[in-house]
């Protein structure tokens, strides 16, 4: 093969460094643009890397002697080593210029402040209520003053309604045009419902019956458009307006009012499923629950008003309590949701005053028996456990201790309440928090008990009627209950919150009181029943000698129980109860019986005290020989 032409290798030599210098000159501009892009605070695109230019490199033998190098003018010619597979041109690496560190982009100025907007929405609700007290003044003051025919006030009203809802529609669909289209249409949903209000009630063209269909839907379509704007504000929008001003519209409470109401409050609850509406519903309540409350207050009570006026208090808080029930598994602050809700059974708390004492008890029964099986059930429907049971739980006992007070008179009524106090105690078994509220109508209780059974007839005898005593002694039974359920709860509750250093709540406070109620109750029902059956004489005797005698009873199976008990803090607890208790039959039989009884009275509580006291001592002593014994064995 022929040797290479020199001046062909001169040639590649040359373009090879003009390459090489043109590559340098590009990447040195493209350091000056970043640099001036910096400096004009563009953020820069990061580029990727430039490949070098590769030349196409042919193979040329190796000539047997290296030709000298010749110069060229301005491009250096390089030397090549020899190699026997074939020539190359030498390239220059690629190396980037160093650019000068991009300093940061200054920061944007921040957007002023322009007060979150609240302007508008102020003056957007100022606006609703200033469109809707002009409606209201067209229905009602221009009758009144007779400023143009009633079907043009009724289609005037109709027509701004309409026309409302379709700007709000159309402007809702503009950028920043929220707020507006709220306002609009909340306008005009309530005008609309202004409208059929008095349409009704006014002028009276169409039935009740079709007057509460057309509100419904009006209601609903208001709705329909605040779930799908997903706007809270526009259903109290709609709502709020309405409560005030619906009165005006109607000249006062009657019971279409209430009527209008309650559909209002109906229609909107199901569009706050799956929302956190809270301020919908007590929207919703505070609407039924106001005329309402005035109605039971003012409106003339004739019997057929009576039994409407109980229907709707009981529609109302069906609705509340079923509004609860489904909105509670999605809303934040239940607690407010349950407070809202006793607020809407506040018509059936108060309904003794303005209802017949029959539908009164009976709403308010079936208003307790709702409340205590929503309680019981509580760990199967969510969002009630806590707090929310703990206050239906309050609304229930107060629900069943008005019942009592409207339909029982004297120890009647004190046997109902502690029966009541009894449920709730058991029903504080699934929640617990609701034992305090137990407590607290239990003592309630115990304070008529008091008023009808007082320390001064157990000292001396007074002679109480079949029906009261009856009384009394039921009410006894249940005291004695309730106290019982209330300690064994405490004592569970304290054996389940044990400390990992074995301590636990201190009982004994609650054990004291617990055990002087009881002994006060078991005295009581003993001197009832004995002066019941035998008289203030022989019968009041009979009953102390009775009570003394279960007095020392009580102490002896408190005894037993400590000894079949192998936790020491129990154990120690029943022992310094049971010789505490002793102690006291000791003193009840020395310094009460002693002096009170007389004759074979005071032979019998003597001789049966002392035989089970020995009984007493003697068992112990032998049981705790036979438990040292076992452990010895052992």
């Amino acid at each position: 093969m022929a040797d290479p032409n020199p001046a062909a290798v001169a040639v590649l030599s040359r373009l090879s460094g003009e390459c090489a210098a043109l590559s340098d000159r590009l990447t040195a501009m493209a350091g000056e643009l970043t640099e001036l892009q910096s400096a004009f605070g563009v953020a820069v695109p990061a580029q990727p890397a430039t490949p070098p230019p590769v030349l196409p490199q042919p193979a040329v033998p190796q000539p047997a002697m290296p030709y000298p190098a010749q110069p060229v003018a301005a491009y250096p010619a390089a030397q090549y080593p020899s190699r026997r597979e074939g020539w190359a041109p030498p390239t220059v690496a690629y190396q980037p210029f160093p650019s000068t560190p991009s300093t940061p982009s200054a920061p944007k100025p921040p957007r002023p402040d322009r007060g979150s907007g609240w302007v508008g929405k102020l003056l957007a609700v100022a606006g609703v209520g200033v469109t809707l007290i002009g409606v209201a003044l067209l229905l009602v003051l221009a009758a009144q003053a007779g400023i143009l025919r009633p079907e043009i006030r009724v289609i005037g009203g109709a027509v701004l309604a309409g026309a409302l809802v379709a700007g709000a529609i159309r402007f809702n669909r503009r950028p920043g045009g929220r707020t507006g289209a709220i306002a609009l249409a909340a306008t005009g949903v309530a005008a609309a419902y202004l409208d059929v209000i008095a349409v009704c009630t006014i002028y009276g063209w169409i039935p009740a019956p079709v007057a509460l269909l057309l509100a419904f839907g009006l209601a609903g379509a208001g709705m329909v458009l605040a779930r799908r704007w997903d706007s809270q504000a526009l259903g109290l929008l709609v709502l709020i307006p309405l409560t005030v001003l619906a009165p005006i519209v109607t000249d006062g409470l009657d019971l279409r009012l209430i009527g209008f109401m309650l559909i209002a409050s109906a229609a909107s609850l199901p569009f706050q499923l799956a929302k956190n509406w809270g301020w919908i519903f007590a929207a919703r309540t505070v609407a039924v629950t106001l005329p309402l409350l005035a109605g039971l207050a003012g409106v003339h009570r004739t019997a057929e008003h009576a039994w409407l006026i109980g229907g709707a208090c009981a529609l109302a808080a069906a609705l509340a309590l079923a509004g609860a029930l489904l909105v509670l598994p999605t809303v934040t602050n239940r607690v407010a949701i349950a407070l809202w809700t006793v607020v809407g059974t506040l018509p059936v708390l108060v309904a003794p005053a303005g209802v017949g004492r029959t539908a009164a008890v009976l709403m308010l029964f079936v208003l307790a028996v709702t409340l205590l099986t929503i309680v019981a059930l509580a760990h199967r429907l969510p969002g009630v456990p806590g707090p929310v049971a703990t206050i239906w739980s309050a609304l229930a006992a107060a629900a069943m201790m008005i019942a009592a007070v409207v339909l029982f008179d004297g120890p009647v009524r004190v046997a109902v309440i502690l029966a009541l106090a009894l449920l709730v105690a058991l029903a504080a078994e699934r929640v617990s928090s609701a034992r305090w509220i137990s407590v607290a109508v239990g003592a309630f209780g115990f304070l008529g008990y008091l008023a009808y059974v007082p320390p001064e007839h157990l000292v001396r005898a007074h002679e109480l009627d079949g029906g009261p005593a009856t009384a009394v002694l039921v009410s006894s039974v249940l005291l004695i209950g309730c106290v019982a359920v209330q300690l064994l709860a405490y004592a569970r509750s304290a054996a389940a919150a044990t400390a990992p250093d074995g301590t636990r709540a201190d009982l004994r406070p609650w054990f004291v009181m617990g055990g002087a109620v009881v002994l006060y109750a078991v005295t009581a029902f003993m001197v009832v029943a004995g002066v019941l059956i035998g008289g203030t004489e022989g019968g009041f005797l009979a009953g102390h000698v009775l009570a003394t005698i279960c007095w020392v009873i009580a102490a002896a199976v408190l005894l037993v129980l400590a000894l079949r008990i192998r936790d020491a803090g129990t154990r120690n607890a029943l022992v310094t109860g049971g010789m505490t208790l002793t102690a006291a039959a000791m003193a009840k039989l020395f310094l009460f019986d002693l002096g009170t009884l007389d004759g074979i009275f005071r032979v019998i509580v003597f001789i049966v005290v002392g035989l089970i006291l020995l009984a007493m001592g003697a068992g112990y002593a032998r049981t705790l020989a036979q438990q040292d014994s076992e452990r010895v064995d052992r």
